[in-house]
């Protein structure tokens, strides 16, 4: 029986790559025709770098105010004092610099000022609800009418997406929000405004885009379309991320790297769903503040050996992608991760088997689990995995 599936194509027109951030600005907003911009970036990069002053500079008069208090995993209370802002602005555009909280966080807005959503609890309105099938199931609101350009500083790839994660406080619980019309409009690589992200969190976020990669190819519903961007991502990634460690000021191989991370996203962007590391992650993260590139250092290799017996042959193509061609594709991720210098074991991270239960029981609600290519029917499976990472 031949395979099946489809591919829809995104909302965004364009990605630029390789010119300065605030002449690439400059000429987006001006094809676009926006009178009132308003700035979601990051607080540490605006208060002691001059990149959100380029930006603004570029912009002159038409920007209307400036949010720099996005905290890590985009907590409902911050999307709610970004979007009073940005309502208060009358923004018609948002341009996001900095990483993926951030570009997650205006997505979310987008929604919030298109369906006059002011308190975090009516974010409740926002999110895609699992069908008895297993299918995300959209909420019926309006689409957004502010649309968001994005220049990232770090390799998440949540900005060539249409999901926005964003947690619940109340319940330490990161829920997805889907529409297809908050993927940023179009995304600027520079690679320039990234050499202010610290080390750790440029090379942590990298491994997440090679997360998405694997995971991406190694899925059982992996189709060749998906395949050809994720294995030439996961190529750029690994020949990038050590040379960004090796020389900071390398600027093509972090460009590199941002190329490899727009291409770790065609699997999911295709179609292609994410498995138990992504869905073991959004808990480690909601619960235990761990940053999710940390959490793809830690779970992505011992998901591959509890996966291996289910997709080995798909797991050979990681091998070969990373250089190392016959190697056990686990082995050759966990190497790579520690020579980056990366934490590999839930050790790192202060989390213990006395944790096990919780993270098992609430990873089981993630739309991923139920995706991972070895069935897991049951949280004793994701237990099994969180034993083979605890060192």
């Amino acid at each position: 029986m031949t395979k099946s599936g489809r591919v829809a194509f995104s909302k965004m027109d364009e990605v630029s790559f390789g010119q300065p951030a605030a002449k690439a600005v400059s000429d987006v907003v001006s094809r676009l025709g926006a009178e009132r911009v308003f700035l979601m970036v990051s607080g540490t990069m605006n208060r002691s770098t001059d990149e959100i002053a380029k930006v603004k500079s570029a912009l002159g008069n038409k920007c209307v105010g400036v949010f720099d208090s996005m905290p890590p995993h985009t907590p409902r209370s911050a999307v709610i004092a970004a979007t009073d802002m940005a309502r208060d602005a009358q923004a018609d555009l948002m341009i996001t610099m900095g990483g993926g909280s951030i570009t997650d966080g205006a997505k979310a807005v987008q929604l919030c000022l298109a369906n006059d959503i002011c308190d975090p609890d009516a974010i409740d309105s926002l999110r895609t609800i699992i069908g008895p099938d297993g299918t995300p199931v959209p909420p019926a609101i309006n689409p957004p009418t502010v649309r968001q350009i994005s220049i990232p500083t770090t390799l998440s790839g949540g900005e060539f997406s249409g999901i926005s994660g964003v947690t619940d406080e109340r319940i330490k619980v990161k829920e997805l929000i889907r529409h297809a019309d908050i993927i940023p409009q179009a995304v600027i690589l520079d690679p320039a405004v990234t050499v202010h992200t610290p080390e750790w969190l440029w090379l942590s976020t990298g491994i997440r885009a090679v997360d998405h990669c694997v995971e991406g190819i190694c899925s059982l519903e992996a189709h060749s379309y998906g395949d050809a961007q994720a294995l030439q991502g996961l190529s750029l990634l690994a020949s990038g991320l050590p040379r960004v460690k090796a020389d900071p000021s390398d600027l093509q191989a972090r460009l590199d790297c941002q190329m490899g991370t727009w291409l770790s996203m065609g699997p999911l962007a295709s179609g292609v769903p994410m498995g138990a590391s992504h869905g073991i992650g959004y808990v480690l993260g909601a619960v235990f503040d761990i940053p999710h590139g940390h959490t793809s250092c830690i779970m992505l290799p011992a998901v591959m050996r509890w996966n291996k017996s289910a997709n080995e042959d798909r797991q050979k193509l990681i091998s070969v992608a990373m250089g190392r061609p016959g190697e056990d594709a686990a082995v050759v991720l966990d190497e790579f991760i520690g020579g980056l210098g990366m934490p590999r074991g839930l050790s790192a991270v202060d989390v213990g088997p006395e944790h096990y239960e919780r993270i098992a029981e609430q990873s089981m609600g993630t739309p991923w689990i139920p995706r991972n290519p070895r069935p897991i029917p049951t949280p004793a499976q994701v237990k099994e995995i969180l034993e083979i990472a605890a060192a």
